[in-house]
């Protein structure tokens, strides 16, 4: 079988999306594509996001491929799968290309992969228009329906798809994947040529490829504000060997730089112990009240130049109400914040908006920190994700309009935005609408 995974041409003008807007390695479509490749399966990663190529172009590509089964993801990268665009247009619009250029789905399944049908599969597929929809991590499904005839797909669990009345059924829960049995992943030279970002790196410029991977998946944490219910949720470590194995195949390739996207990166000597002998610059988003200070000497002398350290609330209060279970005070972590400063080049303690602080003291927080080289963010507005301990709170399971709800209460709430955000995002179903009304791509 010919098999694309496709990631499309982001685009976030009017959304409410705050993470990083340059491309990444889809790792995800990493590990499907040697499940698929072991299967004798044909496959290619058509990432139109890293070629910088438009609609058609996408389009093109794709049907140039002549595929059975297509993947488009909802997300435009595994990292912020826990804070995705809440908006489907740019998956919507890639669908509807597609469907255009080959001029009927004839012999062509389409399956969305990505946080939205993990959380609420029914609309997502009915919005997309995608055949079926992966609910959880995508890697072994994706295998699954490869080696399923469509007719039988209903057998395939984590899936929802339509039926042949053209309504959705959903067979199983969120999947979590076998992180220990999955390979490690092999990216080619020309496959890292066009990731000349760093991510969270800010003490150099690049001076050759950065890269992404992970270490760990899930979190062992449940944070009111984390997406992560409904994937990515229980925490698994990949063998360290894996591990390794990849990292020096991105060494290879000519990586400069690796960022580490799991959910937590924990204390780990033998990872730090065998990154110290790489010598190649990392990044990681952790949790520093779990670190000693020993351990934050070794993480700097590992090759760490970028601490991304979620603190949330400068109080006691605030930590509790965002169900942080941190044991430290602020004192506390102020002190290790300020000493991961003296070996790692860039240190950010990230604040939430708990509504427990007061500005004031957060202002006089945030100036403390940099005195002592280490920043801090002004607080990000909390956007009550689908899949979050917030929004089951509020207003329990997600139901068929849970991200609209979501987003409405989100605009409803706050005035004044994140500092990557627009500073007035526009409503969903008008974004969403959106791929309606640009201009379409013609067949040939």
């Amino acid at each position: 079988m010919r098999i694309a995974l496709v990631n499309p041409a982001w685009s976030f003008e009017g959304s409410i999306y705050f993470g990083c807007r340059e491309p990444h390695l889809p790792l995800e479509y990493g590990y499907a594509r040697s499940l698929l490749e072991s299967d004798g399966h044909v496959v290619a990663i058509l990432d139109a996001h890293n070629q910088r190529w438009d609609r058609a172009e996408l389009a093109e590509s794709v049907a140039a491929f002549q595929p059975q089964l297509v993947a488009v993801t909802t997300a435009p990268t595994y990292l912020f799968w826990r804070c995705p665009p809440p908006e489907l247009r740019v998956p919507r619009e890639v669908i509807r290309d597609l469907t255009r250029v080959r001029g009927s789905r004839g012999g062509m399944s389409i399956v969305a992969v990505g946080p939205h049908a993990s959380t609420t599969p029914r609309s997502t597929l009915r919005k997309l228009d995608a055949d079926a929809a992966v609910l959880g991590e995508c890697e072994e499904v994706l295998r699954d329906l490869a080696r399923t005839p469509r007719s039988d797909w209903g057998q395939v669990a984590s899936l929802a798809r339509l039926n042949a009345a053209g309504e959705v059924e959903v067979t199983g829960g969120a999947r979590s994947s076998d992180l220990a049995a999955l390979p490690a992943l092999r990216w080619r030279p020309d496959e890292l040529r066009g990731h000349d970002h760093h991510h969270h790196r800010f003490d150099a410029a690049p001076d050759g490829p950065g890269a992404e991977m992970e270490t760990s998946r899930g979190c062992p944490y449940r944070c009111t504000f984390c997406a992560k219910e409904t994937h990515r949720d229980r925490y698994r470590k990949r063998p360290l060997a894996t591990v390794l194995a990849e990292l020096d195949g991105l060494i290879a390739a000519g990586a400069r730089y690796v960022y580490f996207i799991d959910e937590i990166f924990l204390p780990d000597m033998p990872l730090l112990a065998a990154l110290a002998e790489r010598r190649i610059a990392f990044g990681v988003q952790t949790r520093i009240d779990l670190w000693s200070f020993e351990q934050l000497d070794a993480l700097g002398t590992a090759g760490c130049v970028s601490i991304e350290a979620g603190v949330e609330s400068i109080t006691v209060e605030g930590r509790a109400q965002l169900d942080k279970k941190c044991r430290l005070s602020t004192d506390d972590l102020t002190a290790r914040l300020s000493h991961a400063k003296r070996s790692v080049p860039f240190v950010q303690a990230t604040l939430m908006e708990s509504r427990c602080d007061d500005p004031e003291a957060v202002a006089v927080w945030r100036r403390e920190l940099r005195a002592a080289g280490v920043w801090a963010n002004e607080p990000v507005p909390l956007f009550p994700y689908p899949g979050s301990p917030d929004y089951t709170r509020l207003w329990g399971a997600p139901d068929d309009q849970a991200w609209e709800r979501a987003h409405e209460h989100y605009l409803r709430q706050f005035t004044a935005f994140s500092d990557v955000q627009e500073q007035r995002p526009v409503r969903l179903p008008v974004l969403e609408e959106e791929a309606t009304t640009n201009p379409r791509v013609d067949e040939p």
